[in-house]
């Protein structure tokens, strides 16, 4: 009986390692079950038992892909809690920008594909799965400009980070699966992730400070003699 239940637990992780890797190189309406199915080296009728539905597959295949991709490069960058603020910021940087260069990482690739033919059927997965990393992010932008995570500005100096992380990296990783995409003349920047992490860490943080003094300004007027 163990056997089977092993045997079962290894037939599904081969299904969703190889529809994630033909959902990537594909997107969702070309790949077929019977070519997943043949790469995992199981039967058709192993999805149907496993997941349900072709779209059940695809949606739990980009959640394993994702969490693959975590398991690899932890969100926290492997930084210790107790370190300082902005040695944690730059871990949470370098991690985002490992798991988009990394090209084993294919719940990238499963996201243009879905980005360039939506099915829509991937939206609830990615935005429960993807929060929890933004929300980290946000929460250390935050205690840096030492105001609450729902406000205005943090979730502005948030999404700026994000966009230094996500566009040039995403932008260079399309081009490597389509080589006709133009380039942009800032290829070469982007060969050294860890000299662009710095970077990135150093330009947010200057930013981040150039915003406190205001703060501060504004709430010793609040506040008065």
């Amino acid at each position: 009986m163990r056997k089977q239940r092993s045997d079962g637990q290894e037939t599904r992780r081969n299904l969703l390692a190889a529809a994630g890797e033909i959902f990537a190189r594909k997107g969702f309406r070309e790949a077929t079950i019977a070519e997943i199915c043949q790469q995992a080296g199981a039967n058709t009728a192993a999805v149907s038992y496993h997941f349900g539905s072709k779209e059940a597959l695809y949606v739990e295949s980009w959640r394993y892909a994702f969490s693959q991709s975590l398991s690899l490069y932890p969100p926290d960058g492997s930084i210790p809690a107790e370190a300082p603020v902005e040695e944690r910021l730059r871990g949470r940087i370098l991690a985002i920008m490992r798991r988009i260069i990394d090209p084993q990482s294919h719940d990238f690739d499963i996201f243009h594909k879905e980005m360039a033919n939506p099915t829509g059927l991937l939206a609830k997965a990615m935005q429960e799965s993807v929060e929890t990393i933004f929300k980290g992010l946000t929460l250390l932008v935050s205690e840096l400009l030492n105001k609450e995570p729902q406000e205005h500005e943090v979730q502005l100096c948030a999404m700026s980070i994000r966009a230094q992380c996500f566009g040039p990296l995403l932008h260079a990783r399309r081009r490597k699966s389509a080589q006709d995409l133009p380039t942009t003349g800032i290829e070469p920047l982007l060969e050294d992730v860890e000299e662009l992490a710095d970077h990135v860490t150093r330009f947010s943080l200057a930013g981040i400070r150039a915003l406190r003094p205001h703060h501060t300004q504004q709430s010793d007027n609040e506040v008065g003699p």
